[in-house]
C-alpha cells in the first residue's frame, strides 16, 4: 500500500489517492468521518477549526461498501476557499494585483525560505500553502482506511499526550486498549493521566494569551500486531526504520523513539532487553517491553509502544520572530497566519494515523493482499505457525 496527497491548505480541497487496499474489505465514509472529526479536536486549536468541518467524499475505488482493488481516491473540500477565491484560484490575474499579494517575508521555523529558494518562487505564498499542517487532514483520511483494515485483523491502535510543555503524564500500564482509547477521547488534551489534564490545559491558555506557543510528547500504542512483520534482511525494509520517517515527516515532529527510547542510553544492557518465555497458550512472548515491541527491525508480538516529539508550532502570534525580506532583504518581523496555541493533541491523532498506514502497508507487503479474505486467513495462519513454533 502507498498513498499521495495533493492540496493546499486554502484551495479548493484535500485529495487523497491510496494504492494496493486489498479487495473485498469493508469501508465506508464514516470509518474516515470519525477520524477526522478526531484530528479536528483538542485544547489550543485555532480559528480555522472552527470553519472547516472535514468530510470526505470516496470519489473512486470503493463499491457498495467494499473495495474494489483499484485505487481509493478520497476528497476533503476546504470550506475556507470560497473566501481564498481570489488569491488560491487557478485562473491568471494581472500583474499589478499580483505583486500586490506577493509575501516576501519568510517565517522562521516553517519551509517558507528554504521552499522559495529550492522552486524558485517570489512569492512565499507557493510554499507555505502546500506545507500548512492543513495536509495532514489527507494523512489522516488514509491513516482511516489502515486502521479499518487493521482492526478487521484484529490490530487496534490508541494514541494519547505524554507532555505538555514540561508537564509529564504518569504511565498508565494497567489500562487496557479500550480505556486507553476512550480515555484519550474524553480529555481535551488527549491525556490518560487526569492529574495532569488541568495543568496542562492552563499551560496552552497562557501561552495563547502571551501569543505564543508550545510543544509536547505524543504517544502511539498498538496492540495485536502479530512477531515477525518488517525485516532484517534489508535495511529499508525494517518496520521501525519506516515508522521513524513516517513520524518525523508529520510537520513539527523533530523525533522518535520506541519503548525506552534515549532512556536505553543510560541504562545497563540487562536493564534495556526484554527477556524472551514461552507457554503453550500464547507461544514465545516478552517479560518486559522495554524496547517497545521490535528488535531487528521485526515486531516482537509485544504492544507498539511509539512516542513522537513535536516543537512548538513556529507562527507565534503576538511575538513574531526575527526574519528577512527575500526582496529587500531588510529586517523585518515575521508575518504571521492564523495558527494554534498548541496542536499537540491534534497531533496525536495524525501519528496514529501514520503508524497505522505503516503497519498496514507491511501487512499487505508480507502477506498475500490482492483480496481482503486472503489477507485475513494468511494472517490468521500465519499467527497459529508462529504460536506453535
Amino acid at each position: 500500500m502507498r498513498y499521495l496527497t495533493a492540496g493546499e491548505s486554502h484551495g479548493k480541497q484535500l485529495t487523497t489517492i491510496i494504492e494496493n487496499v486489498p479487495a473485498g474489505m469493508p469501508l465506508q465514509k464514516e470509518n474516515i468521518n470519525e477520524s477526522l472529526l478526531r484530528r479536528q479536536k483538542g485544547h489550543g486549536r485555532g480559528k480555522r477549526m472552527q470553519i472547516e468541518k472535514d468530510l470526505v467524499e470516496i470519489t473512486s475505488g470503493v463499491r457498495h461498501g467494499y473495495t474494489l482493488g483499484s485505487p481509493l481516491s478520497l476528497v476533503i473540500h476546504n470550506d475556507d476557499f470560497k473566501h481564498w477565491v481570489d488569491i488560491m484560484g487557478d485562473d491568471p490575474i494581472d500583474e499589478d494585483t499580483k505583486i500586490r499579494r506577493v509575501i516576501t517575508r519568510p517565517r522562521p521555523g516553517h519551509a517558507d525560505l528554504n521552499g522559495a529558494l529550492k522552486y524558485g518562487h517570489r512569492d512565499i505564498r507557493n510554499v507555505l500553502e502546500r506545507s500548512s499542517a492543513r495536509e495532514t487532514a489527507a494523512r489522516v483520511a488514509a491513516g482511516a482506511v489502515a486502521k479499518t483494515l487493521l482492526r478487521q485483523l484484529g490490530i487496534e491502535v490508541a494514541s494519547y499526550v505524554r507532555e505538555i510543555a514540561g508537564i509529564e503524564a504518569e504511565e498508565k500500564p494497567e489500562l487496557t486498549m479500550q480505556e486507553r482509547q476512550n480515555t484519550a477521547e474524553e480529555s481535551p488534551v488527549r491525556v490518560l493521566d487526569k492529574e495532569v489534564e488541568q495543568p496542562m490545559m492552563d499551560a496552552i491558555d497562557q501561552a495563547k494569551k502571551e501569543g505564543d506557543s508550545i510543544g509536547g510528547v505524543v504517544e502511539v500504542y498498538v496492540e495485536g500486531m502479530p512477531a515477525g512483520v518488517g525485516s532484517y534482511v534489508h535495511f529499508d525494509r525494517k518496520l521501525d526504520s519506516r515508522i521513524a520517517g513516517a513520524v518525523v515527516s508529520i510537520n513539527a515532529f523533530k523525533g522518535v523513539e520506541f519503548g525506552l527510547g534515549f532512556e536505553a542510553a543510560r541504562r545497563n544492557g540487562s536493564k534495556v532487553h526484554d527477556e524472551i518465555a514461552w507457554d503453550e497458550t500464547s507461544g514465545y512472548y516478552r517479560e518486559t517491553n522495554r524496547l517497545g515491541g521490535f528488535e531487528g527491525g521485526m515486531t516482537t508480538g509485544m504492544p507498539l509502544v511509539i512516542k513522537g516529539v513535536m516543537k512548538p508550532i513556529p507562527t507565534l502570534m503576538k511575538k513574531p520572530l526575527q526574519s528577512v525580506d527575500i526582496d529587500s532583504k531588510e529586517p523585518f518581523k515575521a508575518t504571521v497566519e492564523r495558527s494554534d496555541a498548541c496542536a499537540v493533541p491534534a497531533a496525536a491523532v495524525v501519528m496514529e494515523h501514520v503508524v497505522a498506514f505503516e503497519l498496514a502497508n507491511a501487512l499487505t507487503e508480507q502477506f498475500t493482499s490482492d483480496q481482503f479474505s486472503q489477507l485475513k486467513k494468511a494472517v490468521e495462519e500465519y499467527r497459529e505457525e508462529i504460536r506453535c513454533f
